[in-house]
């Protein structure tokens, strides 16, 4: 677990004691409490390695905005991905463009010698 990690995870440790607190106290403070709790595990997903693990396709992305999630993950969850297959060639797209540009640059003049040959006048 990165520094930053162990920064966001006290913080929400901190947050999460506070709502408790809160939540213990009653009054005005107890109707803080149950969003101030959200908000805490909201802020364990903002890990810098789990949103890396997301970006990546190694962690779930889809869970229920009231469940807490894991903390970190243990394992990869989705294993490597394969590596994309190296293609053997083709034609350059450099060349393929060149070509067709040669050709319509071609089919033109021979639209446009054709028009000579008979003229509307």
């Amino acid at each position: 677990m990165s520094k930053a990690d162990q920064v966001i995870d006290r913080a929400a440790d901190r947050l999460r004691e506070f709502a408790d607190r809160a939540a213990a106290e009653g009054g005005i403070a107890a109707k803080l409490a149950e969003p101030l709790a959200d908000d805490a595990a909201f802020l364990r997903k903002l890990k810098p390695s789990l949103i890396a693990a997301r970006v990546r396709g190694e962690a779930p992305m889809n869970q229920p905005a009231g469940s807490p999630g894991p903390t970190a993950p243990t394992a990869p969850q989705l294993g490597k991905r394969p590596k994309p297959k190296k293609r053997k060639g083709g034609p350059n797209p450099f060349l393929v463009v060149g070509v067709a540009l040669a050709a319509g640059i071609v089919l033109a003049k021979v639209i446009d010698w054709r028009g000579h040959a008979h003229p509307r006048d």
